[in-house]
């Protein structure tokens, strides 16, 4: 599997695991089938509740930790320097483990309607420095942060002395963030995507079907494809030991250069409806 090489040096495969609701039932198993499966780069959360899961899956995998690289991530509910601290330590403790390869600020902004909602820069500054100290400690072998636009990097790397290694990003077909893609490269950060299928109605979308149907693939491994062919390195999930193989085996396809362009210029289509900076609206 190709491994993306980022601003610090450490490699991460660019195929991994996503765990949000895929581990809401019967979790440790499907982590562990998605470990049966290939997959060495799990993405996890305290958010998601499930580290637990993906920390039993890793152990009783019988591979040995260091080929595994783990994600986790601090929620927004607890921004801040000593919460970061604290909410690691727990992490670090439900994942059963010594290290997390790579930790990353959840949201750039706290809970809608906390009081903190509009002290984001203040306390996102106190969380990364909390965090450069755990990295700097060897405790975190790289360090990044998840639905980060650009005036969100701005204020973090302004008085930053490690810059993110990763933004992750909701990235497909239909949802591209180029701004945010853009700023982020320009600064060395490399792009991971999460939901990079999108929702359920980008199925039914007639360009993606075209061309999917032209390279004889469903329109679920075609936006994996296009992700791929992209240079993002993604997270999808499933609960399904056949659907996870396939997923492993999207760089397998080429797409050719105008069905990449076409696929880029096409119009605003499966969006989860989540903005870092307003409260969520349905799409």
């Amino acid at each position: 599997m190709k491994e993306i090489r980022l601003n610090n040096g450490v490699t991460i495969p660019q195929i991994g695991f996503g765990t949000y609701k895929a581990t809401t039932a019967d979790g440790y198993e499907v982590v562990l089938d998605a470990i049966r499966s290939g997959y060495r780069h799990l993405d996890t959360a305290a958010l998601y509740e499930n580290e637990e899961d993906v920390g039993r899956a890793v152990r009783e995998s019988g591979i040995p930790r260091d080929e595994f690289f783990i994600t986790s991530k601090l929620a927004r509910y607890a921004l801040g320097y000593e919460n970061t601290k604290r909410e690691f330590e727990a992490s670090l403790k439900k994942l059963g483990m010594e290290y997390i390869d790579l930790y990353l600020i959840h949201w750039p902004r706290p809970d809608y309607g906390d009081h903190d909602f509009d002290n984001w820069e203040k306390l996102d500054m106190e969380s990364w420095r909390a965090m450069e100290e755990l990295y700097e400690e060897g405790r975190i072998r790289a360090i990044g942060v998840s639905n980060f636009l650009p005036h969100h990097l701005e204020n973090l790397m302004k008085n930053s002395r490690v810059t993110p290694a990763i933004n992750q990003l909701e990235l497909h077909p239909g949802y591209l963030q180029k701004e945010a893609v853009d700023f982020s490269r320009d600064h060395g950060i490399e792009i991971e995507a999460w939901s990079p299928i999108g929702r359920a109605r980008l199925m039914n979308e007639p360009l993606l079907i075209e061309i999917s149907e032209k390279y004889g693939i469903s329109v679920a491994r075609l936006c994996l494809c296009f992700d791929l062919q992209s240079g993002f390195i993604i997270l999808p999930k499933s609960t399904h030991r056949e659907r996870m193989e396939e997923n492993l085996r999207a760089d397998e396809i080429n797409i050719e250069e105008e069905d990449m362009q076409r696929i880029m210029s096409m119009h605003q289509a499966g969006w989860s409806g989540e903005h870092p900076d307003r409260e969520t609206i349905k799409p």
